[in-house]
């Protein structure tokens, strides 16, 4: 009986160091959502979603309308359940503990309704007061956070009177108040103008550097490449790549290389001799700018014979260039077809 009690004693000691272990790589990520699943009806808008984001970073979710990025995001706020799946926040189970998950998060979505007859000042005063912020507290607060959004001389203004780029820096100023471990902003730079748009990047930024968590979506590509320190890339509620953005081209781009040739001529001589070269595939034509787009899977020698025999042949040419794919390539490849046409 003695030994009996030893063993269970060792396996329970060993139980309670795994669950620990465990319990410290949870509280490593932001974000964990295990085999996440949101059904409307017989649509399935989130198909197995395995996201883990990392304490500190600025997660960028690309992806086309219907990729499921919406719905994630009401699922991360706390606003709706899921069809299946789990959900961890800041290390709290999201389903279980979502009022505790609450006071850690701000959720800013796209086109937040503000009330008219608040001046910017009471609006944030008034969410500053449901925080629990009192007093010199309070002021203080806002008053960090209006400058953090370069919103200070807006304070006395009405919220009704602001354009579409500074409400948006407003519900972002509202959004800090309580000083959350998680931002989940949706499309947080829509209708700001490019100096708004380089304030609110370094904002994000200095959010992240003070060890907070930042996830954030917008079809303002070139702004989240530069934006974000890793971006995932969701297409027909799935999540098909994530990592830093040079990663993800890298596992998104083309295996063949992609030229791009510009000409003096028409370009019809040109695409003749493309479709009866070798290692030539996927041949794109825009007649209007001279200009020919095609994968090559050939190496660099017969890539000098292809040269050679496009000027041998009459092609006239004004560049031969090898491209190299950004995350706004592949995104304008996952939302469809592009303006050259197939030939």
């Amino acid at each position: 009986m003695q030994m009996s009690g030893h063993v269970f004693l060792g396996r329970n000691r060993n139980f309670q160091i795994r669950c620990r272990i465990e319990k410290e790589e949870q509280e490593d990520w932001a974000i964990q959502t295990i085999d996440l699943r949101v059904d409307y009806g017989e649509t399935n808008a989130v198909r197995g979603l395995n996201l883990q984001v990392p304490r500190g970073e600025v997660y960028g979710l690309v992806g086309p309308n219907g990729a499921g990025k919406t719905s994630t995001f009401k699922i991360l706020a706390t606003l709706m359940e899921p069809t299946y799946g789990e959900v961890r926040l800041c290390g709290i189970d999201a389903l279980l503990y979502p009022l505790e998950v609450r006071h850690r998060i701000a959720y800013m979505p796209d086109l937040a309704p503000l009330p008219s007859d608040l001046k910017c000042g009471e609006f944030l005063e008034m969410f500053a007061a449901a925080y629990g912020l009192r007093g010199k507290e309070k002021r203080a607060r806002i008053d960090e956070c209006l400058e953090a959004t370069q919103m200070t001389g807006k304070r006395s203004a009405f919220c009704k009177t602001l354009s579409r780029g500074m409400t948006q820096r407003l519900v972002l100023a509202k959004s800090l108040l309580h000083n959350p471990e998680l931002m989940i902003l949706d499309e947080p730079a829509s209708g700001m103008d490019p100096v708004a748009r380089a304030d609110l990047r370094r904002a994000l930024r200095a959010i992240a550097d003070a060890g907070r968590t930042v996830i954030v979506s917008s079809h303002i590509l070139s702004e989240l490449a530069d934006m974000c320190t890793s971006v995932g890339l969701m297409k027909k509620g799935q999540l098909i790549a994530s990592g830093s953005v040079s990663d993800v081209v890298s596992q998104m781009s083309r295996p063949q290389r992609r030229i791009s040739v510009r000409l003096v001529n028409e370009v019809e001589i040109t695409r003749q001799l493309l479709c009866n070269a070798d290692h030539v595939s996927d041949v794109k034509t825009d007649a209007s700018a001279k200009t020919i787009r095609f994968d090559f899977d050939g190496t660099e020698e017969a890539q000098s014979g292809l040269i050679s025999d496009l000027i041998s042949g009459g092609s006239k040419l004004r560049s031969f260039e090898e491209q190299q794919s950004t995350i706004e390539d592949i995104f304008i490849e996952m939302s469809g077809p592009n303006k050259m046409s197939d030939e």
